[in-house]
């Protein structure tokens, strides 16, 4: 799927809407994003996660280092990602921008 947005030039509209999420890197056929966080809002942003990841279908990997909170979504179809992958990472983008 695609939207054409100038005359001759196609771009795919997933990775326009992630264009749109500072912070988070494409690599592969995942995306991720680290942020700096306490103990108590890492805590938080995982339980919302959690819970918006099972209401999507998306199998986030979540890990704590150094202070750091380390989130990666990978595709699970044909390496590509879906609107649900996207979506949790805006998700994620929203609570974290609640927290600080």
């Amino acid at each position: 799927m695609g939207v054409v947005w100038k005359r001759g030039q196609r771009r795919d509209y997933l990775s326009d809407a992630l264009s749109q999420l500072s912070g988070w890197l494409h690599d592969g056929d995942c995306i991720r994003r680290t942020l700096l966080l306490d103990d108590a809002q890492h805590a938080i942003l995982t339980e919302r996660i959690q819970i918006a990841a099972e209401a999507l279908g998306v199998r986030p990997q979540i890990r704590r280092l150094d202070g750091r909170t380390q989130i990666q979504v990978c595709s699970e179809s044909d390496g590509r990602l879906t609107p649900a992958e996207v979506g949790l990472a805006a998700r994620v983008e929203a609570v974290y921008q609640s927290l600080s």
